[in-house]
C-alpha cells in the first residue's frame, strides 16, 4: 500500500526540515523563541500538512492541505530572506535552502494541479 512517505515532495520537504534545523543551529541564542523557532515551525509544517492531507482520503481535502503546505513554504522562503538580511545565514546556505524551496514549490504546484484536474 502506497503512503504519503512514498511521495517525493514529502521526502524532499523532510530533507528540507533537517537542513533548516542544521542551518539555524548557529542563529543567535536570543532568537531561539523568535526567528529560529518560527523558521523551524514553518519547515515542519510543510511535510506535516502533506501527510495530513494525504490521510484525509478526499481529493478536495488533500488539495486544501497541500495549499496550506504551500503557504508555509512561502512563509519559510520569506524567513530565509530575513535570515540572510540579518546575517544569520551565510550566502551559500541561503542559496541552498532557497533552491530546495523552489524545487518543493514546483512539486507541490504540480501535485495540486494534477489533483484538481483529476477531480474535475
Amino acid at each position: 500500500m502506497k503512503t504519503y512517505k512514498a511521495l517525493f515532495v514529502w521526502q524532499k520537504s523532510m530533507d528540507l526540515v533537517k537542513k533548516i534545523y542544521s542551518a539555524t543551529r548557529s542563529f543567535p541564542k536570543e532568537e531561539l523563541y523568535g526567528l529560529t523557532g518560527q523558521i523551524r515551525r514553518c519547515a515542519v509544517s510543510i511535510p506535516s500538512n502533506i501527510a495530513e492531507g494525504y490521510g484525509r482520503h478526499s481529493a478536495t481535502e488533500y488539495v486544501r492541505f497541500l495549499r496550506i503546505a504551500t503557504g508555509s513554504l512561502y512563509e519559510l522562503q520569506t524567513q530565509i530572506e530575513i535570515s540572510l538580511d540579518l546575517d544569520f545565514l551565510k550566502k551559500g546556505d541561503h542559496a541552498n535552502l532557497s533552491s530546495r524551496c523552489i524545487e518543493i514549490e514546483k512539486m507541490l504546484s504540480s501535485l495540486i494541479n494534477k489533483l484538481v484536474k483529476s477531480a474535475s
